[in-house]
């Protein structure tokens, strides 16, 4: 499916969000919006390595009390972008098969697209805080935020802490140590039917589908989320 299709769809779902949004904030209670996020770059830190392109998904919502799981993913934001270096790792572009040199030259500008992803994401949260979602967040949550003071005149969405680890979570939920809660160990109960593909929008998808499970699951003593 193109972008230009995938954004209509997703629009056409926005009036229905932000309705249901603003009901609830009407009611005076706080609602946090989920957003699984993937990134694909060509090194290990921002600044003299790029980032090559990054997934946005609507995850589901959380106002204290009742988690509102997606009906689907349709809501997504994807796109590829220009490196910002000359520096690479060749390694890290054979985990996620971008064509760099095809980004050079036909990737998307870091500031328009870090604007457009703001604006995106302000829309579909309306009234409601938008959180960032990843497993593990520290990666991704690194990327984004440096991209988005460095390029958004906007800044930040999730300003500086609006995130949510969900390899935390599945630690405390199954009892384990940190250390010993890399996604290897997610529980087969927890995954979706789908695979790993390192491309952003497929492993956001499928994030936020993980995310959406272990968000309702009570964990191994039966506590509930």
């Amino acid at each position: 499916m193109n972008t230009a299709l995938a954004e209509q769809r997703q629009n056409e779902n926005l009036v229905m969000k932000r309705a249901q949004m603003a009901a609830r904030a009407d009611s005076r209670c706080a609602v946090d919006i989920y957003f699984s996020a993937d990134i694909e770059t060509d090194g290990p830190i921002p600044g003299p390595f790029s980032m090559l392109s990054f997934a946005l998904v609507y995850a589901g919502s959380f106002d204290g009390r009742c988690f509102e799981h997606p009906g689907d993913y349709s809501q997504s934001f994807y796109r590829e972008l220009k490196p910002i270096s000359n520096e690479y790792q060749p390694e890290a572009l054979q985990v996620n098969r971008l064509d760099r040199d095809r980004l050079c030259k036909e990737g998307k500008e870091p500031k328009s697209v870090m604007a457009e992803a703001h604006d995106w994401i302000k829309e579909i949260a309306g009234n409601a805080k938008p959180v960032l979602v990843a497993y593990p967040l520290s990666f991704d949550w690194a990327w984004l935020y440096w991209y988005f003071v460095r390029f958004s005149s906007k800044g930040s969405p999730f300003n500086h802490s609006l995130c949510f680890d969900m390899k935390t979570a599945f630690a405390v939920k199954a009892s384990i140590p940190i250390s010993e809660a890399g996604r290897s160990k997610i529980l087969p109960s927890l995954l979706p039917h789908r695979g790993h593909t390192h491309h952003a929008l497929d492993d956001a998808i499928e994030q936020a589908e993980i995310f959406a499970n272990l968000f309702q699951w009570e964990g191994v003593n039966g506590r509930t989320p």
